[in-house]
């Protein structure tokens, strides 16, 4: 029998452990030292809430499902009907291919084909690699297409410190700028979290305060990396994700809605374009047509654990 996540493929290194499944390429456990740093789903379950996923070709949301590109009015399945969006993009419950797995990391692919929304085909390939340093998550697209193809990327951990719920935990988010959501999760403005109850620059414990936001204009280190950190000061223990240049927004939610009970992890997700993006255009990758320059992106983010 096969699980409901199909196979399973784990990996150790450095004291981590992790296991990713065959539907999606989904990340559905990650440990260090035998500690979670994962709220993550049974093997012989569905990732709930997006836990765990890759998010392609786009993340989060369009606005109906609708968007124009390269002169071309498109239509995609509304896959949160409740708020008549496209959601999380096209790959999230597809069976991926393993290409090679090794003790400490493992590969995965699988071939978007064109259809109706999204009329390219592309290649995705997913690669989860364990060291001391924590996971390295590089994700990549190569459109196959004769024809630019509108690209983005995301993914969707969500990290937990200890018991919840996330009330009593600390967020480090280095992020200027809050994208401010209508009632359908669509950004319909921004504002400076200056002042706010959103700035996260400095560690400051969540309490009761609901997020569920994109968050922009990141302040990075000297090789263009920023981070985020969840920590439990009760313990000091916690768990950063880190996102290259390629992702200029992170979206954060306290995991509200849709959990029973709600609160018990807090969602961290690298995102290499806002919602809405393929109506916006803000920070929409173009992959060139297939065999000439820029046909092709790579992405990495990553988790490692706090001591």
């Amino acid at each position: 029998m096969t699980a409901l996540s199909g196979d399973q493929f784990e990996i150790a290194a450095g004291g981590y452990r992790a296991v990713v499944t065959e539907c999606g390429a989904t990340l559905r456990v990650l440990e260090y030292a035998g500690r979670p740093l994962l709220h993550g789903f049974g093997e012989d379950e569905v990732s709930s809430a997006g836990r765990g996923q890759l998010l392609v070709p786009w993340p989060n949301r369009i606005r109906d499902g609708a968007y124009r590109f390269d002169g071309r009015d498109l239509q995609l399945a509304l896959s949160e009907p409740a708020k008549h969006n496209a959601s999380h993009g096209l790959a999230r419950w597809a069976a991926w291919s393993p290409e090679e797995h090794a003790a400490s990391s493992v590969s995965l692919s699988y071939r978007l084909m064109a259809q109706s929304g999204y009329p390219w085909t592309v290649d995705l390939h997913v690669l989860y690699d364990l060291s001391a340093d924590g996971l390295t998550v590089t994700q990549t697209a190569t459109n196959l297409s004769a024809a630019p193809a509108p690209y983005a990327s995301g993914a969707h951990p969500y990290l937990t410190v200890g018991d919840g719920p996330v009330d009593g935990w600390e967020l480090t988010l280095p992020a200027s700028v809050r994208l401010v959501p209508d009632e359908r999760q669509l950004p319909v403005g921004e504002e400076d979290v200056s002042g706010t109850p959103y700035d996260f620059r400095v560690a400051r414990p969540l309490r009761d305060l609901r997020l569920d936001f994109a968050f922009g204009d990141l302040q990075r280190d000297a090789g263009g990396v920023a981070t985020a950190v969840v920590r439990d000061p009760a313990t000091g223990r916690g768990a950063a994700l880190w996102v290259d240049r390629h992702h200029p927004w992170v979206m954060v939610f306290s995991a509200d809605a849709g959990w029973d009970p709600p609160r018990q992890a807090l969602a961290v997700e690298p995102m290499t374009a806002p919602p809405d993006a393929f109506r916006s255009g803000r920070d929409l990758v173009t992959l060139a047509a297939a065999g000439e320059p820029g046909d092709e992106l790579s992405v990495s983010w990553g988790i490692r654990a706090v001591e």
